[in-house]
């Protein structure tokens, strides 16, 4: 999949089935669309091309920071799955916000990338204050020559899937399991590990402690959790639990992201770590002594690893 910043790289071709959004998570409502778009492409041996946008048009219009499912290099990784042919990343500027919806498709769309075709969801809004829908686009396509095809909304389980419903399932619940649902894999948090007090590795529970690489990163509510890790060049993951919490049996007062990872006894220090949410397993508790706080995570290791096997 080519992967293109910016525009002034941007070659164009006349025959692009395009599609275009913040695609934050790449959820299943996301993978229908671009899924129905790479199927659109080939059938007319066209270029399947997503136009995604960074920073998140939110933090750009309305000035407040966007927690994201996904960073740029997530995003396109999920989309290059699918078999998509070209990523295209336009950055968000408060000029490019102020661009109304004819300008957009006619001076972008058209000129820059080339539209034979354009596939949007049902509810999708673009150009200044989102006001294009896709009465416009029939509108330009009609003028134009290209098509519009409309994709329906994506239910599951009487839920919308959408990416405010999952970025609520796993901030205000920590349902990463029905989140991974949404999503169509689970979710997924990349950081850095540093070094930390040490007390995991005194418990006989030694911990990497993570820095997550994007600050704006949703993150899970407090708990411990089943994950999966993936470690660098590793061809397959390793389990472990994973704690989120401010460890208030040490009286600790900061946030951490602590994983056990089962098995591993190596040094992990600088390397980076892919973290796939499996499970929530309790709430974060302060316990009287370290010997029922040692009897808990023996509990914790059981269930994760049972979860893990399911």
């Amino acid at each position: 999949m080519e992967r293109v910043v910016g525009m002034d790289a941007l070659e164009r071709n006349p025959l692009s089935v395009v599609t275009v959004g913040t695609f934050d998570g790449v959820h299943l409502g996301h993978r229908s669309i671009v899924r129905y778009l790479v199927q659109r492409a080939r059938s007319q041996g066209g270029l399947s091309v997503v136009i995604s946008f960074h920073p998140h048009p939110r933090e750009v219009v309305k000035g407040e920071p966007m927690p994201l499912l996904t960073t740029v290099d997530e995003r396109a990784d999920a989309l290059e799955d699918l078999g998509l042919d070209r990523f295209v990343v336009i950055p968000f500027t408060p000029a490019f916000a102020a661009m109304d919806a004819s300008a957009f498709v006619e001076d972008v769309l058209l000129a820059r990338v080339g539209l034979k075709e354009i596939v949007i969801g049902y509810d999708h809004g673009f150009g200044k204050d989102r006001a294009g829908d896709s009465a416009l686009l029939r509108e330009l396509g009609a003028r134009h020559g290209f098509g519009v095809d409309v994709i329906p909304a994506q239910v599951l389980e009487a839920d919308i899937v959408s990416s405010t419903r999952i970025r609520q399932l796993l901030v205000e619940a920590g349902d990463v399991r029905q989140a991974a649902g949404m999503l169509g894999r689970p979710y997924r948090l990349t950081g850095e590990v540093v070094h930390g007090d040490g007390r995991g590795r005194q418990i006989g529970y030694p911990t990497a402690n993570l820095a997550i690489e994007n600050p704006n990163k949703v993150i899970p509510r407090t708990g411990v959790y089943a994950v999966r890790a993936w470690r660098q060049g590793a061809a397959a993951p390793v389990g472990g639990m994973l704690n989120i919490g401010v460890r208030p049996t040490f009286d600790g007062d900061s946030m951490r992201i602590e994983a056990h990872l089962f098995d591993v006894d190596a040094s992990l220090y600088g390397e980076s770590l892919r973290i796939d949410f499996i499970e929530r397993i309790r709430d974060e508790q302060k316990f009287r002594t370290i010997d029922a706080l040692i009897e808990q995570l023996s509990k914790d290791e059981a269930r994760c690893k049972a979860e893990l096997q399911r």
